[in-house]
């Protein structure tokens, strides 16, 4: 009886410290895109399931949705639950300050991961995100290069209002300002491959010439690059190939259309930020200073620009993402 009453003290021990663990753990609430928005967006989500693991001490709550009003609502509800961190790669750059001092007057620590928010940078504790501005122009002054003879341009952009959107239009908006460039088309893709495939097949049908699709991710390329191939129209670098065309992200998909010669130019966006981020955390935790942010709290991922005449198969097993 005695060795039995001993167990059961044992076992009840070992259950406390197990409890004390759990109830140790980080809690996490994060507010991201759906996978299914890109293959850029799926390697992301991914990255983050890899890192803020149960095993790695975290409990994490996740909500995803391609609306900000949606998106901050649910990082209200994570306010009110109690966690102890957002981690956000918001819908919309703009809407969020009142959630954000919520969330600071909570005690709720937060950090921007892909995308910057319009806000003021006490309200987080870091950003770590692409400069989608110095994306746009890479991919522009690559463009400039070629030297075209002239360039009529099919702009397919990514949602309106998000910080991927606002930067690589940037660079082709000033482009279309200066008069070195023709906007044929400007429209939004949504990052969606069959909308996109949609605007080109309206250009095509209108009858008006174009030589360049500046597609702001790799899906609309694709599906810009669907259209082209249905009516015909040559593209890539093949001799005298009538249509450049652009994307972003580099998968290894995309990437094997630019060696290929299908494509002309993807530029990197790097969905990597979870370790960044976890080892923030731990540094915050620990009660240690984070280092190395800018003026805007930012960690700025490094990236480049990827040129059909160029890339080599070692480059698309070393940015490629996904397989």
């Amino acid at each position: 009886m005695k060795k039995f009453v001993a167990l059961i003290l044992i076992l009840a021990l070992g259950l406390c410290a197990s409890l004390a663990v759990a109830d140790g753990a980080v809690r996490l609430g994060i507010i991201n895109n759906p996978p299914s928005e890109s293959g850029y967006r799926a390697a992301n989500v991914a990255d983050f399931a890899r890192v803020f693991s149960a095993e790695n001490g975290y409990e994490v709550m996740t909500y995803y949705s391609l609306k900000n009003d949606e998106q901050i609502s649910a990082a209200q509800g994570f306010i009110t639950d109690g966690v102890d961190y957002l981690l956000i790669s918001a819908a919309d750059t703009t809407g969020w300050d009142e959630t954000l001092t919520q969330a600071q007057e909570a005690g709720v620590r937060v950090f921007l991961f892909d995308r910057m928010i319009d806000c003021d940078p006490s309200l987080y504790e870091a950003a770590v995100v692409s400069d989608m501005a110095t994306e746009g122009i890479t991919a522009v002054t690559w463009l400039k290069s070629l030297e075209l003879p002239e360039y009529k341009v099919v702009h397919i952009q990514g949602v309106m209002g998000t910080d991927a959107q606002r930067g690589r239009t940037a660079a082709l908006d000033a482009e279309f300002a200066a008069g070195t460039m023709t906007k044929v088309v400007q429209q939004t893709g949504n990052w969606s491959a069959d909308e996109a495939k949609l605007i080109v097949e309206a250009v095509i049908n209108s009858g008006e010439s174009f030589n360049v699709i500046y597609a702001e991710n790799d899906d609309m390329a694709r599906g810009a690059v669907a259209a082209l191939d249905d009516a015909g129209i040559t593209h890539g670098t093949a001799e005298g190939a009538q249509v450049v065309v652009m994307g972003f992200d580099c998968n290894k998909w995309a990437l094997r259309e630019l060696l290929a010669g299908n494509w002309n130019y993807d530029g990197q966006c790097s969905p990597f930020q979870a370790d960044v981020i976890d080892g923030m955390i731990k540094n915050l935790e620990a009660g240690t200073a984070l280092e190395g942010l800018n003026e805007a709290k930012q960690i700025i991922s490094v990236e480049k620009g990827f040129d059909a005449r160029t890339i080599t198969e070692e480059d698309i097993n070393a940015y490629g993402l996904g397989e």
